[in-house]
C-alpha cells in the first residue's frame, strides 16, 4: 500500500470501474479508497459490468473487496449514491431503493458547498450509439476488449525496451472518437442537458475521458474511469473540484502475488 497521507474531501465522484471485467483495476481502487475519505461518494455508473458478466463470469476476490469497502463506508455514515449506467442498467429498475445503505438512482442533483448545483448522471443517455443502436454498442464493447489485449502486448514490449508505459487502447479510443468529433459532441450535449435542468454544471462518466471544463457557461466534469486511467473527481471543502489520478498502470504490476508496483498519486485540475 502507498505511503501517501490520507486526504479528506467533501465529495468523491467515481465511475466506470467495470467490476466483473478483467481490465478493471480493483486493487488500485481499494488502495485509493484507503487513502481518500469523503462525506459523500457518488458512484457515477458502470460500477458493475453486467454486459461482460452475461458473456462470462469473472469476479475475483478483489472485485468483491471493492463492494465490501463501499458498503463499510456506507455503514460508517458516508452517504453513498449509486447512479446507474448502461453496463449496470439493471439497477435502473431499483431507483430509490437502499442496498446496505447505498441509494440507487438514475440521476441526482448535487449541491456544492459554494451553492452551485450539478446534475450527476452517467451519460450514456446522450450517447447516440449506445442509446439508439444497441447492437453496435455491444460490438464496440467487444472491440474495446480486443484493444485492451493489444494494450498488454504493447506495454510488455515497451517495458522490454526500457520505454515508459503508453496506453494503446486509450490512444485508439480517443483517436477514433476525435475523428467523428464524438467527445466534443458528447460534452456539448450534456452541457445542454445541464442548462435544461437549470443547474450550474454536470458531472458524468461513460466516455472514460476525465475532464473539468467550462462549456458555454456550464461546468462540465467527467470522472474518467478505473480501467486505464484510474481517475476520480474530488470536491474540496472550499468548493474546488480536482481530478485525482491515482495510479499509472505499468508493466511492473505483479498480478501473481497481488502486489502493485506503482501507487503514487498525481493530481490535475
Amino acid at each position: 500500500m502507498s505511503d501517501v497521507e490520507t486526504r479528506s474531501f467533501r465529495t468523491l465522484f467515481i465511475s466506470d470501474i467495470h467490476l466483473g471485467s478483467k481490465p478493471a483495476k480493483a486493487e488500485f481502487l481499494i488502495d485509493f479508497l484507503r487513502q481518500h475519505h469523503a462525506e459523500t461518494i457518488y458512484l457515477v455508473g458502470d460500477i458493475v459490468d453486467g454486459w461482460r458478466l452475461r458473456r462470462s463470469w469473472h469476479w475475483p476476490q478483489s472485485h468483491n473487496d471493492v463492494v465490501q469497502k463501499l458498503l463499510r463506508q456506507a455503514r460508517k455514515g458516508v452517504k453513498v449514491i449509486y447512479i446507474a449506467g448502461n453496463h449496470d442498467e439493471f439497477l435502473r429498475s431499483f431507483q430509490g431503493e437502499h442496498f446496505g445503505g447505498v441509494v440507487v438512482a438514475d440521476r441526482a442533483i448535487h449541491e456544492g458547498c459554494d451553492g452551485r448545483r450539478y446534475l450527476v448522471i452517467h451519460g450514456d443517455q446522450f450517447d447516440g450509439i449506445v442509446h439508439n443502436i444497441r447492437w453496435l454498442a455491444y460490438l464496440g464493447d467487444k472491440a474495446y476488449d480486443t484493444a485492451i489485449v493489444v494494450n498488454r502486448v504493447v506495454a510488455f514490449i515497451r517495458h522490454r525496451f526500457g520505454l515508459s508505459y503508453w496506453s494503446f487502447s486509450s490512444w485508439a479510443k480517443v483517436k477514433v472518437k476525435r475523428a467523428v468529433n464524438f467527445i466534443s459532441a458528447f460534452q456539448d450535449i450534456v452541457a445542454e442537458e445541464a442548462r435544461r435542468h437549470e443547474v450550474d454544471g454536470i458531472i458524468c462518466g461513460h466516455i472514460h475521458h476525465a475532464a473539468i471544463e467550462t462549456i458555454n457557461g456550464v461546468r462540465y466534469i467527467n470522472t474518467g474511469d478505473w480501467v486505464e486511467s484510474c481517475t476520480a473527481v474530488a470536491e474540496h471543502f472550499d468548493g474546488r473540484f480536482e481530478i485525482l489520478t491515482w495510479a499509472k498502470v505499468t508493466p511492473e504490476r505483479q498480478e501473481d502475488d497481488g502486489k502493485i508496483a506503482v501507487l503514487r498519486p498525481a493530481a490535475a485540475a
